[in-house]
């Protein structure tokens, strides 16, 4: 059963403790407000005004577990309060550690800040949890995925459109890489993990993944420079910083280009751009 009185006043004290610089939002001088509205509560839980309303207003449907995770995440929520959410709901909390989706508030503080900066949050598998607009830019749309191909070690195997905006004498480290980078998630999470049935399915459908799984190579660091092949603007050169979240096994990884060059540039007019006319 739903706590709908303590669930309303939950979501409220929470939005009411967040600031707008808490979430990457400008504060206007005409705020009054010491947390954020409703609305931009709504837009960070990707759901409807109204919808996020009557929640606060102790009326509504009983939200899914996929919009409590839209709720916990948007109201950047730690475990513990994403724990509490789920059971004001009435649902079973999902599992933490290296399977859960939920970012920490203290990563996406971070990420946050990075707007004009080509910046990600990918799990250890792979899977882009979240993308700044200039990543979008820069390496293209991945947070809409489903399934397998979330992992964008699956899809550099049984996509070849997954290689497009990569440098062509980097494919071959790269299928190197992603090989061994998964090899070694399955040796730490055993038989019966997300891992090992990717492993599976890879050895079943791509010849160029059984070769180097048979060759057991592991250990592999990927390389901080990392070239992309934009279709409009061409060869793009990237210095990659990341920053791990061991709790989450997160990463966010952040693309910067050597001020004053020619890829430095280019970042520069994709985020002019912006990310919908550059893709």
């Amino acid at each position: 059963m739903v706590d709908r009185k303590g669930l309303a006043d939950f979501l409220r004290r929470r939005r009411e403790a967040l600031q707008p610089e808490d979430v990457g939002l400008q504060r206007g001088p005409r705020r009054r407000a010491s947390g954020l509205r409703r609305e931009e509560v709504a837009a960070l839980c990707h759901m409807s005004t109204d919808y996020y309303t009557r929640l606060e207003q102790q009326r509504g449907p009983r939200p899914s577990e996929q919009m409590a995770a839209a709720l916990a995440q948007g109201l950047h929520l730690s475990l513990g309060e994403r724990d509490h959410l789920f059971r004001l709901l009435g649902h079973r909390p999902p599992p933490r550690g290296a399977s859960s989706e939920h970012v920490s508030p203290g990563l996406l503080r971070i990420f946050d800040r990075l707007a004009d900066t080509p910046a990600e949050i990918v799990t250890e598998l792979g899977d882009t949890l979240r993308q700044t607009p200039l990543s979008v830019a820069l390496t293209g749309p991945t947070t809409h995925l489903t399934g397998p191909e979330r992992s964008r070690g699956y899809r550099w195997f049984t996509d070849p459109a997954a290689r497009d905006r990569h440098a062509p004498e980097e494919h071959a480290f790269l299928s190197r890489l992603y090989a061994s980078g998964l090899r070694a998630v399955v040796g730490l999470r055993g038989p019966g993990s997300r891992a090992a049935a990717l492993a599976d399915l890879l050895l079943e459908r791509s010849a160029e993944f059984r070769e180097l799984w048979d060759a057991h190579e592991v250990g592999l660091e990927p390389h901080e420079l990392k070239c992309y092949q934009h279709p409009t603007l061409g060869r793009i050169e990237v210095h990659c910083q990341t920053l791990l979240d061991p709790d989450q096994s997160h990463r966010l990884m952040v693309y910067t280009a050597e001020p004053g060059s020619e890829s430095h540039e280019k970042l520069e007019l994709l985020a002019v751009l912006g990310a919908a006319a550059a893709t």
